[in-house]
């Protein structure tokens, strides 16, 4: 039992470090940093897409297309004649001769035929100083260890019958001479390994490159080269030369298979030089241009476009595009980024609380590019209704653009301050886009403004449909005043304008109430509207809740109202603390008779444990509540508060207990660690999550309370708050003092009214009770005595529930 406990100790140990690890890991990648990539790489697009050369594109037309109007040259430019340019340079690769490297010796050849002949003649000598009669079989294999040797030096392939030969005529020089008057007749005139390839050459010749002079001559005669058959075949044809160096026809054989086996290909195609050349012989081509004035016609009315009109076309489009790319994207891109960077910078992309993160400046930046994308659609399907219809002007339906869709999504996710930011970032944006006015800023910016307060709290569907036609009410009367402006007040685009204002605020409820699930589910968001569905005591899982832990349930409820009273008076979500309070114990359903509220009188079963498998136990609910809360899809902000509802705390009773039990054992106390009987946290990050911390352990103490008069309560609730918070489980959330005294007052309020007397009903009076009432004086008070014994029973229960509880 000790080794197991043991294990799972240093197990756990294990785990801990290994999250710190990782998550020292992840602050170390810099979310900071990466918050900036993302506000710079969101100026850089958008830079990019407002350019107007870039979004509205000159037609391009193929070959064949018919010209819709005239096109002039707007400069001088030259235009490149590829075909030409293309031609030329082909020609001159073309004109490039392949290089050969001609090696004459062959690797050293002949100086590698020399040696080995030279040492085989001075091994002979050393191996067989005895006369001729004693050289016997035993003396051959100490002849044969030079064998190896001497074809490594040739680099030939071993051959027993011509080292035999050899050998046996002790390496005679003049076999060595014989040979190297046939090798040099061969690698002099030079021998390649494909010469069909080389004759390939035949019309231009080759250049042909001494591999050790480092000079290059050009052949013409390619015929003169042997491939290694023809050099081979030339050798079997020298027997009569080889007759004027050697008599004896077994050294003839021998030197001419020795020559023979030497031969290999001593002129090489040395492609990478050739393609060098070559690429250096297509560099040297000079382009061929011809000169376009400015004015001067490029293509008429009518015409039909053919190759050359292509050609100045895509100079003409292509110079103006550069200078737009390396003047104005640029500056706008600059100018975008001291935006986002200066409302960054002063803290208005944020809803001034911690939580805000890269996820949050993620859904923030695709928010912005999705209502810009829309916004650039929307302006070139506007101009092209127009040009269809002479007495409309685009302005009319640039009123329909539902901009104000990005700031109630915003609003809805991130809090109106957020929303507030960026509705000044959408309004200039879109503004830009369609080359408006201040009167169109403050119309996006109006829209957006309303959009936003309209859903600040918004707790069901319905609320962003009718925040959608506010906007559209709103716009209408902005729309008119915008028409007043351009002096079309009495005409029928004023119509028109009205028209699209209003179809843009129903545009807006719509699409923002079509895309909160999909955001949602793709940023893991949780929205008052979310948990407003979770806070149903039908859902599945607090049902299951139910049956399987009902003191866990029960203490759960009891949590939730407690959080849901002081919520409100630390400025913290209400909401959110309420259904958090309900899902924060759901881990507890996988061991339920583990928990002294699920227990009954069925007895404890931590009595047959030993204190550290009792922790085990007790801290597993933690990550077993984490697994339901991410297979029920719970939301990020509850699965952090259950994660980090008991923080780093200490389980008292069971630490305690297990030094009590090192004591009677005789070992020593310290090899009890503390941090073996602690949660392994993280502590609370958030209002919400201190808050239930707090009313987490405030209600289970409050079960210990034999009598909870109004003073015991307020003093555990003031006790177990100091305790938590000297334990410094509070240091990472954003509760203050001040938010402490008002959660405490609350607390006190809230259980005040849960552990409130009854009057007693009449009931016959027995001679005790009346024994009593004289010996009192009060007929509604028992004696001193009574009370006293009665007290000092609570506050000794009371502080043995409180250590079993980990409070004390």
């Amino acid at each position: 039992m000790i080794d197991k406990r043991t294990g799972s100790s240093s197990k756990r140990n294990k785990a801990q470090k290994g999250a710190a690890i990782v998550s020292s890991q992840r602050r170390g990648l810099g979310p900071e940093v990466r918050k900036w990539f993302i506000l710079i790489g969101l100026s850089i697009v958008v830079s990019l897409l407002l350019f107007p050369d870039i979004l509205v594109r000159p037609r391009t037309y193929v070959l064949g297309d018919v010209a819709d109007r005239d096109i002039k040259a707007t400069r001088d430019f030259l235009v490149e004649n590829e075909a030409l340019t293309q031609e030329k340079s082909e020609q001159a690769v073309r004109n490039v001769l392949s290089v050969y490297d001609f090696d004459p010796t062959e690797n050293n050849l002949i100086a590698r035929l020399r040696e080995a002949f030279q040492q085989g003649r001075e091994y002979l000598a050393k191996e067989a100083p005895l006369p001729e009669e004693s050289l016997g079989q035993d003396k051959l294999p100490q002849l044969d260890g030079f064998e190896e040797r001497f074809f490594d030096i040739l680099e030939i392939a071993p051959s027993d019958s011509l080292y035999q030969a050899l050998t046996e005529n002790g390496f005679p020089p003049q076999v060595e001479k014989a040979i190297i008057f046939l090798v040099r007749k061969v690698l002099n005139r030079g021998v390649v390994s494909n010469k069909k390839m080389l004759l390939t050459q035949s019309g231009k010749g080759i250049l042909l490159r001494h591999v050790h002079r480092e000079k290059e001559a050009r052949v013409l005669d390619l015929n003169r080269f042997y491939d290694l058959e023809g050099a081979r075949t030339f050798l079997r044809g020298q027997e009569q030369e080889l007759k004027r160096f050697l008599d004896s026809p077994a050294l003839i054989r021998a030197a001419m298979d020795l020559s023979i086996a030497l031969v290999k290909p001593n002129v090489t195609f040395n492609k990478r030089e050739t393609e060098l050349r070559k690429d250096a012989a297509r560099k040297s081509v000079k382009p061929v241009y011809f000169k376009v004035k400015k004015g001067e016609m490029l293509v008429r009315e009518g015409e039909i476009i053919n190759p050359e009109h292509l050609v100045k076309l895509d100079e003409e489009y292509k110079s103006s595009g550069w200078k737009a790319t390396v003047g104005r994207a640029p500056a706008m891109a600059l100018l975008v980024a001291f935006m986002l960077s200066a409302t960054y910078i002063m803290g208005l992309m944020s809803d001034g609380t911690s939580r805000s993160d890269v996820r949050d400046t993620m859904f923030c930046a695709l928010t912005v590019m999705v209502i810009f994308l829309v916004a650039i659609a929307s302006q070139l399907v506007a101009e092209e209704i127009a040009r269809g219809f002479g007495f409309l002007a685009p302005r009319a339906l640039f009123f329909a653009i539902p901009v104000a869709t990005g700031a109630m999504l915003i609003s809805i996710f991130q809090g109106f301050r957020v929303a507030v930011t960026f509705s000044v970032i959408l309004a200039v944006l879109t503004t830009l886009i369609i080359r408006g006015g201040v009167d169109f800023f403050v119309y996006y910016f109006m829209g957006s403004l309303i959009a936003a307060h309209g859903v600040r709290n918004c707790r069901d569907r319905g609320t962003v449909i009718k925040a959608g036609l506010n906007v559209g009410l709103a716009n209408m009367a902005l729309a008119i005043a915008v028409e007043a402006l351009h002096g079309s007040l009495y005409s029928v685009e004023l119509g028109i304008a009205c028209l699209s204002a209003s179809l843009g605020g129903v545009l807006v409820g719509v699409i923002a109430t079509g895309i909160l699930p999909l955001v949602e589910m793709a940023f893991g968001f949780t929205t008052d509207i979310k948990l407003l569905e979770l806070a149903s005591l039908d859902q599945p899982l607090l049902k299951e809740l139910m049956v399987r832990a009902p003191g866990t349930y029960h203490h759960s409820v009891i949590v939730s109202n407690l959080v849901e009273a002081s919520a409100e008076a630390i400025n913290a979500n209400p909401l959110l603390a309420k259904v958090a309070a309900y899902y924060h114990d759901i881990g507890k359903m996988k061991k339920p008779l583990y928990f002294v509220e699920n227990q009954g009188n069925r007895g404890n079963k931590h009595e047959k444990l030993a204190p550290s498998m009792s922790s085990l136990i007790l801290i597993s609910h933690v990550k077993d509540g984490i697994e339901l809360a991410r297979e029920h899809r719970l939301g990020r902000e509850i699965i952090d508060i259950i994660q980090q509802h008991h923080g780093t705390s200490l389980i008292q009773y069971f630490y305690q207990k297990a030094r009590e039990q090192a004591e009677k054992k005789g070992t020593k106390t310290s090899q009890v660690k503390e941090e073996d009987f602690r949660y392994p946290g993280p502590k609370p990050q958030t209002k919400e999550a201190g808050l239930v911390m707090l009313a987490d352990v405030v209600e289970a103490a409050s079960k210990t309370l034999v009598d909870p008069t109004i003073s015991r309560v307020q003093g555990m609730v003031q006790k177990i708050i100091n305790r938590v918070f000297s334990d410094g489980q509070l240091n990472e959330c954003e509760l203050t003092l001040k938010d402490l005294n008002e959660i405490a007052k609350s607390f006190n309020k809230t259980l005040s009214g849960m552990f409130h007397h009854r009057v007693d009903y009449p009931e016959p009076v027995s001679k005790d009770a009346t024994a009593k009432r004289h010996g009192n004086g009060n007929s509604n008070q028992l004696s001193n005595g009574d009370t006293k014994d009665r007290a000092a029973e609570d506050r000794e229960s009371t502080g043995e529930n409180l250590r079993r509880l980990g409070l004390s």
